[in-house]
Parts: structure tokens; C-alpha cells; sequence
């Protein structure tokens, strides 16, 4: 699963990454991003990419209560094609949330270890998501998913789940909107290649959402 993760780049950095042309309106860097939490995430409307911020957490456009989004964080990609809070979304409704490292806990014994892990050969990143509007009278919501898989051989170590991070030639494939169905996302998500990654012990302070400081990326001594 991808329940944890961090982005620490200056504004400037993620336009440039991403190609993105206009400002990214009140972004903050965060060491502990948490669901509930708004996420940094770029979509495209047809005409051009755009970055601003999705709340973590799915909640399908058809949902009674916004609070199903505390149950959908994270969708199956091996599945997510044929569910119905996410078939749709496969199609028409795809996003990249960005970050550049992510934490998950390998357990030991009775105790949890949490890690940080980067990619080795590049800063910054792109998970594969997808995102969807709520309506509630007049109130608006956009909310987001990550798209995670059966973990590689270096994330089995840690932890059975992974989140899918695109390869920066897949990005703009991704989000191009109405360019699959369902069917034909999946199946790009199954083409691509995995990237290598690197990890190292951080300290149990990460464990709460509440903690949000350069401590939460320190090495274990």
C-alpha cells in the first residue's frame, strides 16, 4: 500500500520537472503527507497540464458520504479496471500525484520499522492516481487515489503492496485524457518498467500525521 509519503522540492523545481506553465497556487512542502491531507497532483483538461491540489482519499462521484474516502486511499491496479468506484476513473479520470520518497513499515518481530524510500536516479516522481469530483449541494470536492501493485523484489523485503511509480517517459501517457478505456489502462500500467529504489531506516516519530519536520527523513543512527 502507499499510506506515507514526502515532497520537499521547491516550486520552481516540480514547474520545471513537469512542465508545467502556470504557478502552483499555495504550495507547501511537507515531510509526512497523510490521507485526509491535500496532495500536490497534475491532471490535464485537453488542452494543457495543470498542477493544484486533490484531497487523499477517493470519493466517487456517487457516493452518500465523503467519508468512504477514509477507505480509499490506495486502489488494487490489478482490479481497478473492473470495480465501479474505479472503472470510470481508469478511462477518463487520471492524475499524477507527486512526491519524492514515500515511507512504508517492514514489521520485525512484534514492532513495525518505518523506512524512507527514494528512487536512486531521480529526485523527484510520479505516482500513478486517479481522481474524481463530489458534489454535495453546493459544495465541490476533489478527491484522489493511488494506484498501488504486488510489491518487486527489493519492496517484498519491506512490505507485500508498492505504489506504481511511472517512468518519466510515461508520465504525460498517463494523464492524456479519453485516450483508453478501462481495459487499455490497465494494460499500460502492466508495461511499465520498474526503476531502482533505495531505503533506509527513519525513526517512529513518522508514525504521527501530526509530526511534520525534517525529523521525520532522519537516517537511524
Amino acid at each position: 500500500m502507499c499510506g506515507r509519503y514526502t515532497l520537499l522540492a521547491d516550486e520552481l523545481e516540480i514547474l520545471q520537472a513537469f512542465e508545467i506553465d502556470h504557478p502552483i497556487d499555495g504550495y507547501y512542502p511537507s515531510y509526512n503527507i497523510a490521507p485526509g491531507q491535500n496532495v500536490l497532483a497534475i491532471i490535464h483538461d485537453g488542452k494543457e497540464k495543470r498542477a493544484g491540489y486533490l484531497r487523499w482519499g477517493l470519493v466517487p462521484s456517487w457516493a452518500n458520504d465523503e467519508k468512504i474516502g477514509y477507505k480509499m486511499i490506495n486502489a488494487r491496479s490489478e482490479t481497478a479496471h473492473e470495480k465501479p468506484s474505479f472503472k470510470r476513473l481508469m478511462s477518463r479520470k487520471r492524475c499524477l500525484i507527486i512526491a519524492d520518497s514515500f515511507y512504508e513499515w517492514k514489521r520485525e518481530g512484534k514492532e513495525k520499522q518505518p523506512k524512507r524510500i527514494q528512487l536512486t536516479d531521480r529526485k523527484l516522481f510520479a505516482f500513478a492516481g486517479l481522481w474524481d469530483k463530489w458534489s454535495n449541494g453546493d459544495n465541490d470536492l476533489f478527491t484522489c487515489t493511488v494506484l498501488t501493485k504486488e510489491a518487486n523484489p527489493f519492496m517484498q523485503e519491506i512490505h507485500h503492496r508498492m505504489p506504481i511509480i511511472l517512468p518519466k517517459s510515461k508520465e504525460d501517457n498517463w494523464i492524456i485524457p479519453n485516450k483508453w478505456d478501462a481495459l487499455e489502462a490497465h494494460q499500460f500500467l502492466q508495461t511499465v518498467d520498474e526503476e531502482e529504489l533505495s531505503a533506509y531506516n527513519v525513526a517512529p516519530y513518522v508514525n504521527a500525521a501530526k509530526n511534520n519536520d525534517e525529523t521525520c527523513i532522519a537516517p537511524l543512527a
